[in-house]
């Protein structure tokens, strides 16, 4: 399965999120703040970041700013895990670089699917 890369700074989503994952096989790397996923994706190089957007200290949008300018981690796809929700925060986010969107709270189904969609179909067995 996938390595993914978990940027949260709120406990109880980050553990929503590890279980949801964990339970489809993904191998997780996990960070509460946004420096610290930017130094896990640079060694790690995962197949997907799960980027929360409102953090202290640099945001989600500065984080993917700095994933995407790096020629090391800009071909990650990066989904924005984000509570705006308000018309137009799609798309502003997806201006901003991520290559995906959540809404939170979280829906099983709508995160799988957006999960599955980022990875790309599964190589063949």
């Amino acid at each position: 399965m996938a390595r993914i890369l978990i940027v949260e700074d709120t406990p109880g989503n980050m553990l929503l999120t590890s279980i949801m994952l964990e339970s489809g096989g993904h191998t997780l790397y996990c960070a509460e703040r946004a420096r610290a996923g930017i130094d896990i994706a640079r060694a790690q190089r995962p197949d997907l970041i799960l980027m929360d957007v409102q953090m202290p200290e640099l945001d989600g949008i500065a984080a993917v700013a700095i994933l995407k300018a790096e020629p090391l981690t800009q071909a990650i796809p990066v989904a924005a895990l984000t509570a705006y929700v308000m018309k137009g925060d799609r798309e502003r986010m997806l201006a901003a670089g991520f290559d995906g969107y959540i809404e939170k709270p979280i829906d099983y189904d709508s995160f799988m699917a957006e999960v599955a969609r980022l990875l790309g179909p599964a190589p063949p067995a």
